[in-house]
């Protein structure tokens, strides 16, 4: 028995010891109070790992940093009485560059820190040789604090516009609509941000099933480092269009996310998808799209029978020719949706054919706009429906766009537009989102803007809302794009209310 354990039990055993002294020996009294709810309270730290964003030489990132007001934690005050003061910032999570350009990493610029909630604060890192960086923020910055990382490459095979919500480190990551396919270069990214080593599996499944791969069980990751690792690389299977992959540590946390770039199409990255469920719902495809495809994937040991629908302004429609998708077990299904939109943005909403058999799943999109050679692509990952607040950085007048979706009842959101990261006034908006539409915002710009900003998405009644960010920068003739979804930022978490009770042991 480990020693941890001894001296648990050995803490246990006084503490009982005691408490039994005490209900023997106190006198009667009126019952111990009833456990209240647990209540909500803000977050005290975050954490948050951004990837190496590209390995051209022409590469330009931006990294936007913001912490939304309202929902503070108090600085924290350690045994030493003094009051940590709160701080929000990234650092290299690497000493040395794994992109085998052999230049030294750089950090941004100028370092992305924020110093109050509110504002946004942006730096910019120019290369290939940027490394990827791990953060954290600590008392009234940690709750809700989020990151972009937007890197444009203006030419290259991996042209294009790349966006970011830079994620928490997790365990567990799913990646519909990745691809070993001869004109594309996916790369997985693993990031340990920890000052332990970690170690990671990878599984790719093609539309047979399983891929056999070799040097994907445990995959070492050492401590403050990142690992790159190109999917075509792992498997001798013929190349496929689409895979799923799956990402899981075996110890430790990592950050994940796929960089994916298309010789023809461009690049963007592709960011996790909502865990498996029977229903899924993808928002934000532009209503420019000039072609859609559907990824999904269904994880368990049961096949997957999927109604699929088109949530636009008006209403739900179910796109022609393609109503359904059938998943079977460990294999991942596509299906192209040609002329989707139909000039009319809107959100893809999976649910089962069979409500009686619902089965888990995930999906994503990979959407392009354009056509011959100005083509760009970004990919939509399924996304959970936002519960208490979500933030999206990097924000720019007249380049985005805002898309809600409430496909089972009516929802009221409240939509803030922060201050500009070089001035400007937050406006807020109170919408309603009607039943089984998307709702899409264009307007919604601090006044006085200059920079960029931050928009964040609160539920304020009725059902649940789904949401997702356009943003465009087209450049010489290419409509460069790509997509984020809102993931709820997790701001606030419950802490049960304890209260003595020595009753227990009478």
């Amino acid at each position: 028995m480990k020693r941890t354990t001894l001296s648990l039990i050995a803490v246990a055993t006084a503490l009982a010891a005691v408490t039994g002294l005490a209900s023997l020996t106190a006198p009667d009294g009126p019952a111990a109070p009833q456990a209240k709810a647990p209540t909500r309270l803000p977050v005290e730290r975050a954490g948050m790992v951004c990837p190496a964003p590209s390995t051209s030489e022409v590469a330009e990132t931006l990294y936007t940093s913001y912490t939304p007001p309202g929902t503070g934690a108090a600085p924290s005050a350690p045994s030493g009485g003094r009051t940590e003061q709160p701080t929000a910032r990234l650092l290299p999570a690497a000493s040395t560059t794994t992109s085998g350009t052999g230049k030294k990493p750089k950090a941004p610029k100028a370092p992305a820190t924020v110093t109050a909630p509110g504002k946004p604060v942006t730096a910019e890192a120019d290369g290939p040789a940027v490394p990827a960086l791990a953060g954290s923020a600590t008392g009234t910055l940690a709750p809700g604090w989020t990151v972009q990382q937007t890197t444009v490459v203006p030419a290259g095979g991996a042209r294009g516009l790349l966006g970011l919500s830079c994620g928490a480190p997790d365990t567990d990551f799913w990646f519909p609509a990745a691809s070993t396919a001869k004109e594309r270069q996916d790369y997985v990214h693993l990031t340990n941000p920890d000052d332990a080593a970690a170690v990671a599996d990878i599984e790719l499944y093609g539309p047979e099933g399983p891929l056999k791969s070799q040097f994907t069980d445990g995959i070492p990751i050492p401590a403050r480092s990142t690992v790159p690792v190109l999917l075509s690389t792992l498997t001798g299977e013929a190349a496929q269009q689409a895979v799923t992959v799956h990402v899981t540590t075996r110890s430790g946390r990592i950050g994940a996310a796929i960089g994916a770039a298309d010789d023809k199409l461009g690049s963007d990255w592709i960011a996790p998808a909502a865990d498996p469920a029977s229903r899924a719902v993808l928002p934000g495809i532009p209503a420019d799209a000039t072609s859609v495809r559907l990824v999904a994937f269904a994880p368990g040991n049961e096949d997957a029978d999927v109604k699929v629908q088109l949530v636009t302004a008006t209403g739900t429609i179910v796109p022609a020719g393609a109503g359904s998708l059938h998943l079977k077990s460990g294999m991942t299904a596509s299906v192209d949706l040609p002329d989707l939109t139909r000039g009319e943005g809107g959100s893809l909403l999976l649910t089962p054919s069979d409500p009686k058999k619902p089965t888990p799943f995930v999906a994503a999109l990979r959407v392009v706009r354009g056509k011959g050679e100005n083509t760009e692509i970004a990919f939509v990952p399924a996304a959970a429906a936002v519960s208490g607040r979500a933030t999206v950085a990097d924000n720019r007048a007249k380049a985005t766009t805002l898309s809600l979706t409430a496909p089972d009842a009516a929802a009221q959101v409240k939509v803030t537009a922060s201050a500009g990261s070089g001035a400007g006034t937050p406006v807020s908006r109170t919408l309603t989102v009607k039943e089984g539409t998307t709702t899409t915002l264009t307007d919604l710009v601090p006044e006085g803007l200059k920079g960029s900003y931050a928009i964040t998405v609160e539920p304020v009644s009725g059902g649940k809302v789904y949401a997702a960010r356009t943003l465009a920068l087209p450049q010489d003739g290419t409509p460069m794009f790509t997509i984020q979804t809102f993931v709820d930022d997790r701001g606030t978490v419950e802490v049960p209310t304890a209260h003595q009770n020595l009753g227990v042991l009478d």
